[in-house]
């Protein structure tokens, strides 16, 4: 009565419900590396091998236990190269007579499970993924009927739930739900973020990055600055190491971004959390004992935890409550292509410029950089969700569906139609410039709207809103931006018009070069190599700051 136990490659928990119970004895774990899962979408190099070396090191730890691991690496001459080919293959060989896994992550892979029984003549059982702080039947009851599904009530249910930063039933440390208002000053110039924790490339991980290179060499990004963790006990360090040396100040910074600093005081867990090396809850006990311990300061603590037990619970949760009609919706009507440079890091806009070589060579930019820099460009000029949404799979070390989507097609894009956000979190280039540096060494003026180097941010927000100023209109968190288009001058207006259709027109030209996210899904496009990253600014203090 042998049990098959599969094992994803973002299930490297010991903790997972698929291997409860499990009698070394008489079970067989599966884990397979394969083809399929590295190129649905052409994943960055790095997320390949963080993910394939976290299963190498995890199935040895199991190893290390007694338990059998039936592996199948992605270059076994047998390999099927499919997650159903290789738990058929696997099971007929080691003669299971019942499979076990634990409920995938996205939408897809859950279709794919949902035909193991009939493919392998086998009972399967799909449990709970119990690794997340609120089931997706608890987060289907607390969206029950409600009109608006707004994450900051969802996100205070959790806390009252889960007792994190809290006094009493009802009563929140600190008098406050949000301490969000305290959380948006730009990098004062004269601070140096300290540098997060890096992990040198074992053994395994080097054969995984030797592996990646041969296999996939023309997947977007890089691998020379390859330092994730990859085992538990590195994801631990990494996390030990922000709430020592960055957490008491990530409040304050959180939203800022700085021409050399990609990391600032940001945890860079996300792709521990995502594949299984690191415990949410863990995660938040953690910076609440900091808190607690007079290390780090309530702004900080709870904006960390938000971001976790908020926000990575809730976009999991409309993730589920809404798929799979959700990613096909095209709220604003958006349709143009995405323009070549989102690949190429090559443009003259310095804050785009600086989050996508970033992402190039790290597969990692902060959560402003995603939403208000590559997000919300994209949403000003009217880019489709579904090149948009295959750009964030690919490029991103934590990009899991469950986790972009949402953010990207709700947050981000406004492609849901106010599912997620209240408002479209479009914004012109005077954001960018309050929070960051960038414009200070941009070819573009920021302060400039129409003419020759006006910020192309500015001219197209103000031609976005004209775009949709009937849908909005019944939107009362919009009402000031149309009542301040509706005061401009109509010749300011129309100069802002006709700035953004030649800007578009052009951006439109440029994307007629070969287009790797609809090419990812057919793999038959590499992408050509990058351009060499720009030189690191000097940092200069701003004028009228301090």
């Amino acid at each position: 009565m042998t049990i098959l136990r599969v094992v994803l490659g973002d299930q490297c928990s010991r903790g997972l419900s698929a291997l409860e119970g499990l009698d070394p004895a008489r079970d067989v774990v599966l884990m397979a590396e394969v083809r399929s899962e590295c190129t649905y979408v052409k994943h960055h190099k790095q997320k390949i091998a963080l993910v394939l070396s976290a299963m190498r090191h995890f199935a040895a730890a199991l190893r290390g236990e007694g338990i059998t691991v039936a592996y199948s690496a992605l270059d076994d001459a047998a390999n099927t190269q499919t997650l159903a080919g290789e738990v058929a293959r696997i099971a007929k060989q080691v003669r299971a007579t019942r499979i076990v896994v634990t409920q995938p992550g996205e939408w897809r892979v859950l279709e794919d499970m949902r035909g193991w029984e009939r493919a392998t003549g086998l009972p399967v059982e799909i449990r709970e993924d119990r690794r997340f702080l609120c089931s997706i039947d608890r987060f289907r009851a607390w969206a029950g009927d409600r009109k608006q599904l707004r994450m900051e009530f969802f996100y205070r249910e959790m806390r009252r739930a889960t007792g994190l930063l809290m006094e009493g039933p009802d009563e929140p440390t600190g008098g406050a739900w949000n301490f969000d208002a305290e959380n948006r000053k730009p990098l004062d110039p004269g601070v140096t973020p300290p540098r997060p924790r890096r992990f040198a490339p074992d053994d395994v991980t080097k054969q995984v990055m030797a592996l990646v290179e041969r296999e996939f060499p023309g997947h977007f990004g890089t691998l020379d600055a390859f330092a994730w963790p990859v085992t538990p006990g590195q994801a631990r360090q990494a996390l030990d190491d922000f709430i020592a040396h960055r957490l008491a100040r990530f409040g304050d910074f959180q939203d800022a971004m700085a021409e050399g600093e990609p990391t600032l005081f940001h945890a860079l867990v996300a792709s521990s959390l995502n594949c299984g090396l690191l415990d949410p809850m863990e995660a938040c006990r953690a910076a609440e004992a900091a808190y607690r311990q007079g290390r780090a300061p309530l702004n900080a603590v709870e904006g960390f935890i938000r971001q976790i037990l908020g926000w990575r619970e809730y976009v999991r949760g409309i993730y589920w409550l809404r798929m799979p009609a959700y990613r096909d919706t095209n709220a604003l009507g958006a349709t143009r292509k995405l323009p070549w440079f989102y690949w190429s890091g090559e443009t003259r806009m310095a804050c785009l410029r600086a989050a996508i070589t970033q992402t190039r060579d790290l597969a990692y930019a902060h959560h402003i950089q995603r939403l208000m820099v590559t997000g919300n460009f994209a949403l000003l000029a009217g880019i489709d969700p579904a090149e948009v949404n295959d750009w964030y799979m690919v490029v991103y070390a934590d990009a899991y569906e469950w986790v972009e989507l949402p953010n990207t097609h709700g947050m981000a894009l406004h492609a849901d139609g106010g599912v997620m956000a209240s408002k479209p979190y479009a914004a012109s280039g005077a954001y960018i410039n309050r929070m960051s540096d960038h414009c200070r060494g941009c070819a573009f003026d920021v302060k400039k709207a129409t003419g020759k180097g006006a910020c192309p941010f500015n001219y197209l927000y103000w031609d976005f809103v004209g775009r949709h100023v009937e849908r909005f209109s019944r939107n009362p968190r919009m009402a000031m931006p149309i009542r301040t288009l509706m005061k401009m001058a109509p010749e300011k207006v129309a100069a802002m018009k006709q700035e953004a259709a030649v800007f578009l027109a052009g951006l439109e030209a440029g994307a007629a070069t070969p287009d790797p996210a609809a090419s990812a899904r057919q793999g038959s496009l590499d992408i050509p190599p990058p351009p060499p990253a720009p030189s690191r600014a000097p940092r200069r203090r701003a004028p009228g700051r301090g």
